[in-house]
């Protein structure tokens, strides 16, 4: 057996503690980095299961949230050297290394024929959702729900650790998924199961009892079924999770809800590359009034640029007695870049043309789908708000409640 956990000789020695005490003379624990290589000769030891050498039926983890693991605080060059092996997915954000832990479990599974390997490791919130389409973290999830591997994520109570009241998420993972599971991924809201505590230690004020986990138990094992009906078990297509990120440019409508031009300072650097930019996104006339300093002469001088004019002759022949440019305005249609996240699936263009309603001129899909996974969004439930009247009536009765507690000030 294997601990898999970042160098640390306190935990190192309460383990062996842990074991002394216990006499399990089987387990085998190491002192060291698990998501970096192992050098002999490093003052900081690695990784001594290597995936090279070492697979497990089962792994279990709770790793630290939010551990920076890059920067001149982490071991970014050290992990990075994994890059083209255990973290060929993708690197998340160098400020919380928890899918470093998961592509560190995911690496040391058994192949399916032979044996397989389960995982479950706890997780905040961050790695379901964080990174925008593209990103390390964006990748990892694709990775990992394209291969199948995601099997169920359990959302829990808040309040059950000693350090955080906040809520955390058990993933369980595999690559032997039964013909019931295959293409699916169950989530069961547990966030209700739970009993207080006696008393509170520290931000633990929440326990799970047996009773609590046999739920759990029974949610997962029944909730595959065709026809298995439960508010708080949803299965999901991996397809499900995945979106498009898509870069839009639409036409602003005016008062009259018709399509818009604007005259504004230009506040960019006045040069010749800016120019061809604004000409490659507008595809239209611009035309610019620039306030000249030549000598101790100050003029305006306008010019348009068209979709087919050379940018940079113009430019070069405006600058040609090298003046000081005091002010620049432009008038330019009124265009609007947004990027629009579409879930996968649905039609793009029909999608723009309901959720936009202006003219758009043009979009663009980015090369890869985006993963996110929003189990707070999924088992979102409407709670309407009070009656007005009922909310007057609250408002009137603490107003009253307020008199009276300053009258008895004034006595």
């Amino acid at each position: 057996m294997g601990l898999l956990r970042e160098a640390a000789s306190s935990n190192y020695a309460i383990c062996q503690a842990d074991l002394l005490i216990k006499n399990d003379r089987q387990a085998k624990v190491y002192l060291g980095n698990s998501l970096i290589p192992h050098d002999p000769h490093s003052r900081e030891p690695g990784d001594q299961l290597p995936e090279a050498g070492y697979r497990f039926d089962f792994m279990l983890s709770n790793p630290p949230f939010g551990v920076t693991w890059g920067g001149k605080d982490g071991y970014e060059t050290e992990a990075r050297k994994l890059v083209k092996s255990r973290y060929r997915a993708g690197m998340p954000r160098v400020n919380d290394g928890a899918l470093l832990f998961l592509q560190t479990m995911l690496a040391k599974m058994k192949q399916p024929e032979k044996g397989a390997s389960r995982i479950a490791i706890i997780f905040n919130g961050s790695p379901l959702s964080n990174g925008d389409c593209g990103s390390g973290e964006s990748e990892i999830r694709r990775w990992i729900l394209e291969n199948d591997w995601l099997d169920a994520i359990l959302m829990l109570p808040d309040q059950l650790f000693y350090n955080t009241g906040i809520y955390t998420y058990i993933w369980l993972l595999r690559n032997d998924k039964p013909a019931s599971h295959r293409g699916r991924v169950m989530l069961i809201d547990a966030r209700q199961q739970y009993q207080k505590e006696p008393r509170s230690f520290g931000n633990k004020r929440n326990r799970i009892s047996d009773g609590h986990r046999a739920w759990i138990q029974e949610r997962y094992r029944e909730g595959w079924a065709e026809g298995f009906v439960d508010e708080q078990v949803k299965c999901f297509r991996r397809e499900d999770f995945a979106y498009h990120k898509v870069s839009v440019v639409f036409w602003q409508l005016d008062e009259n809800d018709r399509p818009a031009t604007v005259t504004e300072p230009y506040e960019k650097a006045f040069t010749a590359v800016n120019l061809k930019k604004e000409q490659e996104f507008y595809d239209s006339e611009l035309t610019f009034r620039v306030r000249l300093k030549i000598g101790e002469t100050e003029t305006t001088r306008t010019f348009t640029l068209g979709p087919k004019d050379n940018a940079a002759r113009q430019f070069k022949a405006l600058m040609q007695d090298k003046p000081q440019v005091l002010a620049v305005d432009w008038t330019h249609r009124h265009y609007v870049k947004d990027d629009e996240y579409i879930p996968f699936g649905e039609d793009i263009e029909a999608f723009l043309d309901r959720e936009i309603a202006k003219p758009i001129i043009r979009w663009q899909d980015s090369p890869q789908l985006g993963y996110e996974i929003l189990p707070n969004k999924y088992f979102y439930r409407y709670q309407p708000p009070k009656p007005a009247n009922e909310l007057l009536a609250e408002f009137w009765r603490l107003e009253k409640e307020a008199e009276t507690l300053l009258e008895g000030l004034a006595q």
